[in-house]
């Protein structure tokens, strides 16, 4: 496994959500998220899809590889070979019905709860500027951070926050978490585990897996 994959499988979960914005409404979401969260595949079928009106095409769009590495900033056969290690484990499968990749992620929540700060730890650096990150975050603001503290920030010249560094799980993330809020607050609470004393890390996990509940 790399630190990638993990990129690669939150961005999935990330498009599952987009379309459900997009094609059902915010409203509906969470009244069908149930739907799409299902490890099996029990999820929308082909004839669901046809009467939405979204053809395959646009599952083909925005699921590629292609789009996946212009999404993520990672290459194309660098996104081909996270796909399939992540197939290998159990991390992800291929929805048969629609032809897309799909995250495993209740197993992925798992992962990030009692392994990544082993196999991917982080630790603070040198002062610089750059985007937040852990429980410096937008989505964990005033829940974790005290008075006073340095926050931890992926360094970046056109970040706002001054803080220590930490280096994100990808060096070519920052294109995805601008355009993405999503995958912003799903790296910044994988980041609090990596880094987080036991109560930092219990906050993010359950952070982590209300999102995960409520947009897959």
């Amino acid at each position: 496994m790399k630190s990638q994959d993990i990129v690669v499988l939150l961005k999935l979960i990330s498009l599952h959500a987009e379309f459900f914005e997009e094609n059902l409404g915010a409203s509906d979401l969470i009244l069908t998220s149930n739907s799409f969260e299902d490890w099996t595949d029990d999820g929308l079928s082909s004839s669901e899809i046809g009467r939405l009106g979204i053809s395959r095409e646009y599952f083909e769009s925005r699921f590629s590889v292609r789009s996946l590495a212009a999404d993520t900033g990672i290459s194309k056969s660098q996104i081909s070979l996270s796909l399939k290690r992540m197939y290998d484990v159990g991390l992800a499968k291929n929805d048969r019905r629609l032809g897309i990749p799909k995250t495993n992620s209740k197993a992925l929540l798992e992962f990030i709860a009692y392994g990544i700060r082993y196999v991917f730890p982080a630790k603070e650096g040198e002062l610089t500027r750059g985007i937040a990150t852990s429980i410096a975050a937008p989505v964990l603001q005033g829940k974790l951070m005290t008075s006073g503290e340095l926050a931890p920030v992926w360094p970046y010249a056109k970040g706002k926050t001054k803080g220590l560094t930490v280096e994100p799980l990808h060096p070519n993330i920052f294109q995805s978490v601008r355009e993405d809020g999503r995958m912003y607050a799903f790296l910044a609470l994988t980041d609090a585990v990596r880094l987080g004393k036991p109560r930092e890390r219990n906050v993010a996990i359950d952070t982590l897996a209300t999102l995960f509940n409520q947009n897959i």
